[in-house]
């Protein structure tokens, strides 16, 4: 019994909100000439001011009324007032009229080629050195173009382009989708990271079969990196052994500096005391760093000249 009136009350909320679906799509056009009639109380007036002809505007006002059930206006000849009820409606009305030019007002700046917005995603470890260089680069000519800025790991992204929560983002590996358009940018060398007091450590380079018995910190599944350092492994011949696993590739050479484990990482923006970075001669230890932007959408100006900025760095976008 308690399940039957669980699906009636369900039936009867998706109905509720199906109503106020249709009620909406009935309502929406007629707003404007609603609130333009309520403001001059007189419909040759308003028809002159919102450009449309008088009689459309009276059919639409009827009609209106009509939709909502009750009488909006008084009537005395060529004039009108409100009732009770449009005076309600109409503060309603002249709110959602605000906050749809609000809306209308922020999208059109947003796409200000001067002074625009850009939504730009990026993996956590190059969030110290390489982001800020590339914006103070972009900035030089493009001085006043905005950024929303998102750190994160590379399939959060990519969600993040579907969701049209971003429009570019740099990531590794570079994705192969369809509904995605990826260009490869540059490529970062993998170094081995061991504890200073490792028996590694005395080494300069390093075949990663070598630290085949080692134990492992990495980042969590799901992260670029975690799955090159995967690959690479087992290219080498092995399968890592990981104890820890993180977000952030500093905390992993704390990580090993705290005598942990070892862990295939880029370049830290300022040398880690506690750790010795050894340089892997086989396999070749490398990550691609790629912009990645949805295929089907349009870009608007500022993003097109970031776009183009990201692009003619190619082979020249990491720090040296």
């Amino acid at each position: 019994m308690v399940h039957q009136q669980s699906s009636r009350a369900r039936l009867s909320s998706n109905s509720d909100t199906e109503d106020m679906s249709e009620m909406s799509k009935v309502l929406a056009p007629r707003l404007a000439y609603f609130a333009g009639v309520a403001r001059t109380e007189h419909v040759t007036r308003a028809a002159l001011d919102l450009n449309v002809p008088q009689s459309t505007l009276s059919r639409a006002m009827v009609r209106l009324e009509q939709d909502l059930g009750v009488d909006l206006f008084a009537r005395h000849g060529r004039t009108v007032s409100l009732t009770t009820a449009g005076r309600t409606f109409l503060a309603s009305v002249e709110r959602a009229l605000a906050e749809v030019e609000r809306a209308a007002e922020e999208v059109r700046a947003d796409a200000d080629p001067a002074t625009g917005k850009v939504a730009f995603g990026f993996l956590h470890t190059m969030g110290a050195e390489t982001v800020p260089g590339l914006l103070h680069a972009f900035r030089a000519d493009h001085p006043r173009v905005r950024f929303s800025l998102v750190q994160n790991h590379g399939e959060a992204m990519l969600e993040g382009l579907r969701a049209g929560e971003l429009d570019l983002c740099l990531t590794s590996p570079v994705p192969d989708a369809p509904d995605l358009v990826a260009r490869r940018l540059d490529e970062q060398k993998l170094r081995l990271v061991v504890p200073a007091d490792h028996s590694l450590a005395a080494r300069r380079r390093i075949r990663l079969a070598e630290a085949a018995e080692e134990i492992f910190v990495s980042l969590e599944p799901g992260y670029g990196l975690r799955r090159i350092t995967d690959a690479l492994c087992r290219e080498a011949g092995f399968r890592p052994r990981v104890a820890f696993e993180g977000e952030e590739a500093e905390t992993l050479r704390g990580l090993v500096a705290a005598g942990l484990g070892v862990a295939l990482l880029p370049p830290p923006t300022v040398p880690r005391p506690g750790v010795v970075e050894l340089t892997v001669t086989a396999p070749r230890a490398v990550r691609e760093i790629g912009v990645a932007w949805p295929a089907d959408r349009p870009d608007t100006p500022p993003v097109a000249e970031f776009k183009k900025f990201l692009l003619s760095r190619r082979g020249n976008l990491l720090p040296s």
